[in-house]
């Protein structure tokens, strides 16, 4: 993946937006104006008209905040806690994290928020020995087995490698379900879900689909492609079942 992509989901004060940022692109966020346009428009009094901008550079990305007053904080959703405050009018913090959740400070009960799903981090091939780093060999698909987009693509693989009828990939609300028992998935919502089955399938696994299909044919598509990619490929085995929690005796955390 090359750029990142950034995420504002329904709930912050305006409806959910989806940017994608190539390699040098800027996108401004904020309160917003007539005389100040941002493209991540964040509908709450306690945030400036222009409180900040996010820059996509070749292998990270980086925050600007621009407030006088507020610090920001970059929270990794993966990372047990981990999470870096970037402080007021500080310009280009690189964020290292591959996924991370930019939380702004006001007076409501929930924290506003955004998601930026960061460039690709390349790792060699394990099994690549000696030479140099130029010279190794890279994967082809660049996944962290410990993320929650990894345990998603779990999920929807996991009836094939139980050896259970292929009839149909998992829906959204059964990938919800299953990861319900998870502790870095208590709060997963089937937003968050197919947000994480769009990262996958466009920037991860790099999955082109007709765009003349209707939404629900594309999102359906978009599984199906992911999962036979994933198991053509090798990239979700049976061992990997082993992250996902306990399944339901009963069949309906499936």
């Amino acid at each position: 993946m090359s750029g990142i992509v950034v995420h504002l989901p329904e709930g912050n004060g305006t409806d959910a937006v989806t940017l994608r940022l190539g390699p040098g692109e800027r996108a401004r966020f904020g309160r917003g104006s007539v005389g100040t346009p941002v493209e991540l428009r964040l509908g709450d009094e306690t945030v400036s008209r222009l409180a900040g901008e996010i820059h996509a550079t070749d292998d990270h990305w980086q925050l600007s905040n621009l407030s006088n007053t507020h610090a920001y904080l970059v929270e990794n959703p993966e990372g047990a806690g981990e999470y870096l405050r970037v402080p007021p009018r500080r310009v280009g913090a690189p964020i290292p994290f591959e996924f991370s959740r930019v939380v702004l400070p006001s007076r409501r009960e929930t924290p506003l928020s955004f998601q930026v799903f960061a460039p690709d981090h390349v790792y060699l091939d394990p099994h690549a020995r000696g030479g140099s780093a130029r010279s190794r060999t890279m994967t082809a698909y660049s996944l962290d087995e410990t993320a929650t987009y990894f345990l998603v693509l779990v999920a929807l693989c996991e009836p094939w490698l139980r050896d259970r009828s292929p009839a149909a990939v998992p829906t959204t609300p059964q990938v919800v379900e299953r990861l319900r028992g998870h502790p870095a998935c208590s709060r997963l919502t089937a937003r968050a879900v197919s947000s994480h089955l769009d990262y996958l399938a466009d920037e991860k696994l790099r999955i082109d689909l007709p765009d003349d299909a209707g939404r629900a044919d594309r999102r359906s598509g978009k599984r199906e492609a992911v999962v036979g990619l994933a198991l053509k490929f090798g990239i979700v085995r049976e061992e990997h079942l082993a992250l996902l929690p306990p399944s339901d005796p009963t069949g309906s955390g499936r």
